[in-house]
């Protein structure tokens, strides 16, 4: 189900319905980019501390914007076994542009035609994208609207008023009084701003929002006093009305925080980064912030790709490379449970998933994480069980045996491989660090070191010293083969990186020492044999 900004007021009230008696909801989002084309000593890398990575990232965040956010909405049928019900619906979102804000984001050329090759809607974007906000940004707004310095911020906005307005005076000049005319074409909290405006400027009117628009009405004075005062259209009702149209996506943000519902996506990191800069604060500069931040909001993440990590090591499941091959796997019969799993339905709107496969559409998506995340806990229960779950597993059960894995959040390309959002971030897992000195080849670069290994595996590589660069890799067979095959090299040799051999600082001090000692020597020495 497709929900635009047309669509969006009207299915509050269900959508808080839904998520009140979920067990879970399934999460994705589209950007317009992923990450900003940095300096290389900006781009992140397996040397990154999971702090550095997040100051590098948060750059990337700020820059772009969400497109489109998917919810898939699971729960539990009540009176059957192990069954599920999704309500899967696509958001699709643009900046609020009103008052004194005024987004500026960027596209990555890249992102755009990737989302696309798969037949993402850029009009529904541009055209019909739900408003949001984070806290700063409605603090100012706010701050405008009840104080009456709202304005009207772009050219093109005041040019369209100023049309309005004449429009209407015009109308007035022949109008009797009674009569009325409808502007067509205006919803929103657009509605709300033109009806301020008509009010302000002209003493002899008044405005009614309909189905089909703004119905404007000429009055006399003491008709218009008694509108304004009556209390089911009093002006500051109205500006309370304005902030919640202009707050749009913020205000389901805020119920989904309320509801405290476990939140789960494939690798979500940027998810979750992009969840707090645009709907609750800018990131803040400190990572150890940000972790307390997310947790307060949704105390219960789980990251499938973390999960399956796991899962396809033990079991042996064939190699996949993204989240749709996931879900093909585990809905195969090379899944042990898949005939005792749990039933996964669509609700009756959203049945269009029941047909058609739409990867990289971001409600797909999120139904294909809650799925996996069903598929791969039944799987887990039954282990605990000894081949046999208990009989009708609920999902607190499910919840149970996925304990090691809540608040673990996949983390790509860092010198850690998950973030934990619930307490201290486990030891780097990573293969060691591998040490390249070079001889024979004066001024060499990374990239050409790089590029010399890149046949054979790939390294993020870091100059050391002049004629000394750090290798690193995610993987302990390319540590092991890059060893083996430069074992004997005349120009390239590779070792283990260790600290007290190879440290500039340990060097130096060691030398020192040296120097020290031998001079000690020589005045023992000659102490010795002087004359007495």
């Amino acid at each position: 189900m497709d929900v635009g900004a047309d669509e969006f007021e009207q299915s509050l009230p269900l959508l808080q319905e839904l998520v009140a008696g979920a067990d879970f909801v399934g999460l994705d989002i589209e950007f317009t980019g992923l990450r900003s084309n940095l300096s290389r000593p900006q781009q992140i890398s397996l040397f990154d501390l999971p702090s550095e990575w997040y100051v590098k990232t948060r750059q990337s965040v700020q820059q772009f914007t969400i497109c489109q956010i998917g919810l898939s909405v699971f729960s539990s049928i009540e009176g059957e076994s192990n069954k599920y019900v999704a309500h899967s619906c696509n958001f699709f979102l643009f900046p609020t542009t009103f008052g004194i804000l005024d987004s500026e984001f960027s596209f990555q050329a890249s992102s755009v035609q990737f989302l696309n090759q798969y037949g993402f809607d850029y009009n529904k974007f541009l055209k019909n994208g739900i408003p949001y906000m984070n806290e700063e940004q409605e603090k100012k707004i706010k701050h405008s609207i009840l104080r009456g310095n709202w304005r009207v911020r772009s050219s093109l906005d005041k040019d369209q008023i100023k049309v309005v307005i004449d429009k209407v005076t015009r109308w007035l000049d022949l109008a009797e009084e009674g009569d009325q005319m409808t502007l067509s074409g205006i919803s929103g909290f657009q509605a709300f701003e033109v009806q301020l405006v008509l009010r302000q400027a002209l003493p002899n009117i008044w405005t009614v929002l309909k189905d089909e628009g703004v119905v404007v009405k000429k009055v006399n004075q003491p008709h218009r006093w008694y509108l304004e005062h009556a209390s089911c259209d009093q002006v500051s009702c109205w500006k309370e009305q304005i902030l919640l149209s202009a707050r749009g996506f913020s205000v389901f943000f805020q119920m989904l925080v309320k509801a405290q519902k476990p939140l789960v996506g494939h690798n979500m990191m940027m998810d979750l980064l992009h969840l707090h800069e645009k709907f609750f604060r800018p990131l803040p500069e400190s990572y150890d912030q940000f972790k307390q931040n997310i947790h307060s909001l949704f105390p219960v993440l789980i990251d499938t790709k973390n999960v399956t990590k796991d899962i396809w090591k033990e079991l042996r499941f064939p190699r996949v490379s993204n989240l749709s091959e996931v879900y093909d796997v585990l809905s195969s019969n090379l899944n042990p449970t898949q005939n005792s799993g749990p039933v996964i339905i669509h609700a009756r709107q959203c049945k269009k998933y029941a047909e058609t496969k739409c990867p990289h559409e971001a409600a797909y998506d999120a139904f294909l994480c809650g799925s996996v995340l069903l598929k791969v806990a039944h799987l887990l229960l039954q282990r605990v069980h000894g081949g046999g779950p208990a009989q009708e597993p609920t999902f607190p059960q499910y919840l149970d045996v996925l304990a090691p894995y809540v608040n673990q959040v996949n983390l790509i390309r860092a010198g850690v491989p998950k973030i934990n959002f619930s307490g201290p971030d486990y030891p780097s897992i990573r293969p060691p660090v591998l040490i390249l000195t070079v001889r024979r080849w004066p001024g060499v670069s990374e990239q050409q070191v790089y590029r010399e290994f890149q046949n054979l595996c790939k390294f993020d590589v870091r100059r050391f010293t002049r004629s000394q660069f750090l290798l690193l890799t995610n993987k302990f067979k390319d540590a092991r083969s890059v060893l083996k095959e430069y074992r004997s090299h005349p120009t390239l040799q590779v070792s283990l990186y260790r600290y007290w051999r190879h440290s500039p600082n340990i060097t130096c001090l060691l030398q020192v020492c040296s120097i020290v000692t031998t001079w000690a020597m020589v005045a023992f020495v000659l102490g010795r044999w002087s004359p007495r």
